[in-house]
């Protein structure tokens, strides 16, 4: 069995601890690991084979990473050159893995959920697989513990020994007709997870959606792989068709059937999720996570990652500081958050794609203070690592370093620069930043000069493949 992850949502209802640089899947949100790495390492290791990983290109590296950590091996990260939703995704996957005559069943799980009975868990994709082998393509339905309007539902239909057949896919419900669906027990949530030979999927992808199947068999006719991903045609992916799964396929084919899933299972949706799920509450039902000091607060979810956070007299509230940021809302009404999200982004503001400590493949840098025409950053290097060989038309930059050794090229001169020592580069002169040595170098940036966004860099060289 061949797990597929679907690694490529936004997880904005998260803000401002998600963000389109750095989504919900690749945080720790409801363990110490990232919420992709549970996602793989809850998996029984005797009944699956290495996964394949599903990102866009932006978060290659991250997920990378984090597969490097957790110490996951994997056959590959597949890189969506744009998102089409998870009908082409999961086609791509099934087709890359039927190469050379294979015909696997695919698990296939998103990256951000959280399942809390692995015993159950397991039990579950067992019965999946045995109808999965007769040809079945099945979807998990969660037995449902409340009625709740946030999730899709499915309706059992005839039962037998595995599962059933599915009887019927229905939207999101409003408040009474989910009450309904939970007084039912016909009901379940529909969890977005699946099990299915690649060659059944495509079949009927192809008897139902032909335009989608042609768009991503003509992607992966010339795939190029580079390091540990797997890059397909953009031109030929860009003409698909964007669609779910549910509506191309499970919603058509008279081979749906569900098998049932109680394993305190979450897709982690909204902040109000994380206080649902949590096992830590205090005696008032509130839960704390970092420095939070509460005084008559009762129902209320705070988190603070950077500060002391206090709260007097509320209750029933959401709390979420970040470095640069801090969102307060109401326990109730956490799903407006995507209304914050919203306004973010149709002003260009930053805050809406990355955080103020901004992760790269060859390390970090924190913005830690700015001004008119100027911007100071604290950049980490990892061991052995190096920037991109660029130039700047609008600043200059100083650099000081903190601890480590920094090897910086300024044009045709290249030098050592140790603790307390600094480097002048400037504006339009081509440089590169390089740790050469076995520790992190950090070091002090301060940018000056009359713009000095992000997109003011030429890239002449880099090793991550990020010329363009």
């Amino acid at each position: 069995m061949k797990p597929i992850v679907l690694a490529g949502g936004s997880g904005s209802r998260l803000w401002p601890k998600s963000r389109a640089a750095l989504p919900k899947q690749f945080l720790s949100l409801t363990s110490e690991r990232t919420m992709l790495q549970d996602t793989i390492l809850r998996l029984p290791p005797s009944a699956v084979s290495n996964p394949m990983i599903i990102c866009n290109e932006d978060h290659r590296f991250l997920a990378a990473e984090q597969m490097l950590r957790a110490g996951i091996k994997h056959d590959g990260i597949l890189l969506e050159p744009v998102g089409r939703n998870t009908a082409p995704a999961i086609a791509l996957a099934a087709m890359l893995a039927s190469k050379n005559d294979h015909d696997p069943i695919l698990l296939v799980l998103a990256a951000d959920h959280l399942i809390e009975d692995h015993e159950a868990f397991e039990g579950a994709i067992s019965r999946a697989q045995s109808l999965a082998e007769q040809n079945k393509l099945v979807t998990f339905g969660i037995v449902p513990t409340e009625a709740h309007t946030g999730y899709g539902y499915i309706k059992a239909g005839e039962a037998f020994a595995q599962g059933s057949q599915v009887a019927e896919f229905v939207e999101k419900p409003d408040a009474s007709t989910a009450f309904k669906y939970l007084e039912s027990g016909e009901y379940f949530w529909n969890s977005g997870m699946f099990m299915f030979k690649a060659s059944a999927y495509l079949r009927e992808l192809k008897q139902h959606r032909p335009n989608i199947f042609k768009a991503c068999e003509d992607s992966i006719t010339e795939t190029e792989s580079d390091l540990d991903f797997i890059r397909i045609s953009q031109a030929d992916f860009e003409k698909c068709p964007d669609e779910s799964v549910d509506y191309a396929v499970m919603e058509n084919t008279t081979a749906a059937c569900m098998v049932s899933l109680d394993a305190g299972w979450s897709d982690v949706g909204s902040w109000s999720s994380l206080w649902e799920t949590s096992k830590q509450k205090d005696v008032n039902n509130n839960v704390c996570v970092g420095d939070v000091m509460l005084e008559g607060v009762s129902g209320s979810y705070i988190n603070a990652e950077q500060r002391l956070v206090s709260v007097i007299g509320l209750d029933d509230i959401v709390v979420v500081e970040t470095k640069d940021a801090v969102m307060v809302a109401n326990r109730h009404k956490v799903q407006d958050i995507k209304c914050v999200v919203n306004e973010l982004k149709s002003n260009h503001r930053p805050e809406f794609e990355f955080h103020r400590e901004v992760f790269r493949p060859w390390g970090s840098y924190d913005s830690i203070d700015n001004g008119k025409r100027y911007q100071v950053k604290r950049i980490t290097v990892k061991p052995g690592e190096k920037l991109s060989v660029q130039m700047h038309h609008h600043r200059a930059e100083h650099w000081i370093v903190v601890s480590g050794t920094a090897s910086v090229t300024i044009g045709d001169n290249t030098q050592l620069v140790t603790e307390n020592e600094s480097v002048y580069i400037p504006v339009g002169e081509i440089h590169a930043l390089e740790n050469p040595g076995k520790i992190p170098l950090d070091l002090i940036e301060v940018q000056s000069g009359g713009y000095l966004g992000e997109d003011d860099i030429v890239r002449f060289s880099d090793r991550y493949g990020r010329v363009k």
